[in-house]
């Protein structure tokens, strides 16, 4: 698993479009809305803009870039020829997705923390921390059940359209309206628990209980993710 992830890092850092989306998308986005913290604050809350960056990085720096590298390990036969060695499925897919999650994890790190800097630091860190954790693992399954729809890498500029605005949608839905209406509508929507539990842990006034009850939605999604997944992903170049 470590020398596919060492191998797959490497690749990051070579390809410029794998950079761009990573790094300078979601880096440049989080930055405007902490530099206008104090507008959007005033549009939703500091909770909200801690939703809205953490959601900006795992879409299109975690979502997309995993898909576009399954995608592309396929189409260049890598997977099929890895299947062909000791490594078991699972760490074939670990290694592959290890380096992408890892950057973007710290990158959430560090946004977050500029932003609890800039802003003032969280409500619960504990509560954020299991928001970004479940949101990563979230993002990680939808990516692996996108990837099996996903022909190539220049097809993953469209498949991975729909969830990756789809979920910034939501948390930018959720943290202007809140959720006295249409509670569970937005809180079953994939990135609706996610963002209200990032709110609760920034902003507070929220039971702990209550809120880590939230996180039930979210799993929800991994396991719907898993199963997409396990049904639709494939080693080899589609016919």
């Amino acid at each position: 698993m470590l020398p596919i992830a060492l191998s797959e890092l490497i690749q990051i850092f070579r390809n410029r479009l794998v950079l761009v989306t990573s790094f300078v998308m979601p880096v440049a986005v989080s930055a405007f809305f902490i530099s206008q913290h104090e507008l959007f604050a005033k549009i939703g809350s500091l909770g909200y803009i801690a939703a809205i960056v953490m959601f900006t990085v795992s879409a299109f720096g975690l979502y997309t870039t995993s898909v576009t590298t399954l995608a592309s390990r396929r189409q260049n036969l890598f997977l099929k020829r890895l299947r062909s060695t000791a490594a078991g499925d699972a760490s074939i897919l670990t290694g592959l997705v290890l380096p992408v999650t890892v950057v973007a994890t710290v990158q959430m790190i560090v946004i977050l923390a500029v932003l609890g800097a800039v802003t003032g630091v969280p409500d619960n860190i504990g509560l954020l921390v299991a928001a970004v954790v479940s949101t990563v693992i979230m993002m990680i399954g939808l990516a692996l059940a996108t990837a099996g729809l996903t022909n190539s890498p220049e097809h993953a500029q469209v498949t991975t359209l729909p969830v990756s605005l789809g979920v910034i949608a939501v948390a930018s839905w959720v943290g202007i309206a809140g959720t006295e209406q249409l509670t569970l509508l937005k809180r079953l929507l994939p990135g609706g628990s996610a963002t209200e539990l990032v709110m609760n842990a920034w902003n507070g006034g929220v039971a702990v209980t209550d809120s880590l009850l939230l996180l039930a939605p979210t799993v929800a999604w991994v396991v719907v993710a898993v199963a997409l997944a396990a049904r639709f992903f494939r080693w080899e170049p589609r016919r």
